[in-house]
């Protein structure tokens, strides 16, 4: 019997398609378990060589069986591997919770698995009755109120952003030519890893990094290192209210998505107010594809928006009229090429 819609039969699953149902309905067990060995440091531990589970347990103070379970589990998903009973390595997909690792998707387990963000996805129903955050709903404030309250979650927040989705930094400078601009402003460049990137690979760039207060004070530990510190000039502000102007681009990476569309045209508007006349807007967001099945990264990402902050993902038409009002055409789409789905938007002034 066929499981897709035919002729007007409702669809059947399969005993096989039951079973990955299944799976999927459980997939929380996983993202808990591997924000537990994340928190724990565990992927560092084992780095070098594999270890024995007790060994691990007397390193992180642990209950060595129930370790021991945790580990067998993620295993099973290829994170880790059991070479031996109760002896464990790392896997080259394990290896991507490692701090040292660039790109490490350790910040992100710290910050999209805690107990705050936890609480807020355990109402996504709400969100889907009401149109309202989910976020506000449990916590009673916005996130980045929430943000100013609990440092800490900032920091996991800050650090995720930093580490720039897959790679997206060095993957921007790969597939858009940054050379032809004098100035560029990166608004809520968050600590500066996007325009780090970009000020490393053309030499001759001056850049604003621009973002509240709160933020920029810890851009020092990103542009200092990356040697471009002389050539970026740190900004506070609200883009909200205002933007540095005078300059012939602007980049926004992962900005409008946070925002409802009267927001983000308040933001792209500003931007519009600044910008040279022969400048350029580089959005830099996922877009959602037609065919929804490809599209799982961003889909995710969308009800991110949804719980959390009032947000969305876009599709390509819908990014089109964004920009139009905001005074851009929408000249072209570079993908990036990460698998997530991220493209350079690119507007020119109208």
């Amino acid at each position: 019997m066929s499981t897709s819609m035919n002729g007007g039969h409702a669809p059947v699953p399969s005993p096989q398609q039951l079973a990955e149902l299944h799976l999927l309905l459980c997939g929380y067990r996983v993202s808990q378990a591997i924000h537990v060995v994340a928190s724990l440091g565990l992927p560092d531990l084992m780095a070098d060589s594999p270890k024995e589970t007790d060994e691990l347990a007397r390193a992180t103070g642990t209950h060595t069986s129930a370790l021991y379970r945790v580990l067998r589990l993620l295993a099973g998903v290829g994170l880790f591997e059991e070479v031996t009973p109760h002896r464990f390595g790392l896997t080259s997909l394990g290896a991507g919770l490692r701090r040292d690792m660039p790109g490490s998707r350790r910040p992100w387990a710290l910050m999209l698995l805690e107990e705050a963000e936890w609480q807020t996805w355990g109402q996504l129903l709400h969100s889907v009755k009401t149109g309202e955050t989910a976020f506000k709903h449990v916590h009673g404030m916005g996130l980045f109120e929430y943000f100013r309250r609990h440092p800490e979650a900032a920091r996991n927040f800050d650090d995720a952003m930093s580490t720039g989705a897959t790679g997206v930094p060095i993957m921007l400078t790969d597939h858009y030519d940054f050379r032809q601009f004098e100035r560029i402003v990166d608004i809520g460049g968050g600590h500066g890893a996007i325009l780090s990137a970009v000020l490393q690979a053309c030499p001759h760039v001056r850049g604003v990094l621009f973002d509240s207060a709160d933020v920029v004070d810890g851009a020092t530990v990103v542009l200092e290192p990356a040697g471009v510190a002389d050539r970026c000039e740190v900004v506070a502000g609200d883009f909200f209210e205002s933007v540095p102007n005078d300059a012939d681009a602007y980049i926004l990476s992962q900005i409008i998505h946070d925002w409802d569309d009267p927001q983000a045209l308040r933001i792209l508007k500003n931007c519009r107010a600044g910008i040279r006349a022969s400048g350029r807007l580089l959005v830099v967001e996922r877009v959602v594809p037609p065919d929804l099945r490809q599209g799982l990264p961003v889909l995710l990402a969308d009800l991110e928006m949804l719980v959390n902050l009032g947000g969305l993902q876009r599709n390509e038409a819908e990014h089109q009229a964004l920009f139009a009002e905001a005074g851009f055409r929408l000249a072209t789409v570079v993908p990036v090429g990460d698998g997530l789905d991220f493209n350079i938007l690119e507007g020119v002034p109208i």
